[in-house]
């Protein structure tokens, strides 16, 4: 079952800086709603003319801030397939990649766009980290790469809270419990911190800190 994106139409609207964002947003969702599949042209990874258009104009128009939201809900209403998604990401900045992994939940049926996951966390863009641990890794990512996408926020600094269903899929998992106390070791035995976030995930796991 797919999801629906993290924020609607009116949310994001609402926060758009003027009645000139408004009014750009709603004529690129309408573009998207009606758009046709289009092969992109020899020079560019943007189809001439398409709704892709739009999307990499969105910070221009709408503001950095409200981008992500935007370009999300283009994805969503133009229905990109896995090919449209996986070109985007590929070709795109790291701002145009984090609303292509955002939107999977919506987008893609099964664990067809893995890969694209695995790739953002193999990036240290704790913004691209933070947006692929979201609820399809939760869904696909198979125990060993969910794992290491744990350990991928403690080692960046990024709050587990980004990681979708991060108490369910932790309940028992003694093989990231051990993960985490060899990596709490290691830090230790080198001088660092241990980040706050390792003793709340260990406990999830159902084993108890113990002067980490």
């Amino acid at each position: 079952m797919t999801q629906p994106p993290p924020r609607t139409r009116d949310n994001v609207a609402a926060a758009l800086p003027d009645d000139t964002a408004r009014a750009w947003f709603d004529e690129a969702l309408a573009d998207a709603a009606c758009a046709a599949p289009a092969p992109p042209a020899a020079s560019s990874p943007y189809p001439a003319r398409t709704w892709e258009l739009w999307f990499a104009a969105a910070g221009r128009y709408c503001g950095h801030g409200n981008a992500d939201d935007v370009r999300t809900l283009l994805l969503v209403e133009a229905r990109a397939g896995l090919e449209t998604l996986t070109r985007l990401y590929r070709h795109g900045s790291a701002a145009e990649r984090r609303p292509v992994l955002r939107a999977l939940p919506a987008l893609v049926e099964g664990s067809l766009a893995v890969h694209l996951v695995e790739d953002a966390l193999r990036s240290n863009d704790t913004r691209l980290i933070s947006a692929a641990v979201g609820s399809y890794a939760a869904a696909h990512l198979d125990p060993h790469a969910w794992r290491h996408a744990v350990l991928k926020c403690l080692f960046t600094g990024v709050p587990v809270d980004a990681v979708a269903s991060l108490a369910q899929r932790a309940a028992g998992d003694g093989e990231l419990a051990r993960m985490l106390t060899d990596y709490a070791a290691e830090r230790t035995a080198a001088g660092r911190e241990v980040p706050d976030d390792l003793g709340r995930v260990l406990t999830l796991t159902g084993e108890e800190p113990k002067e980490l």
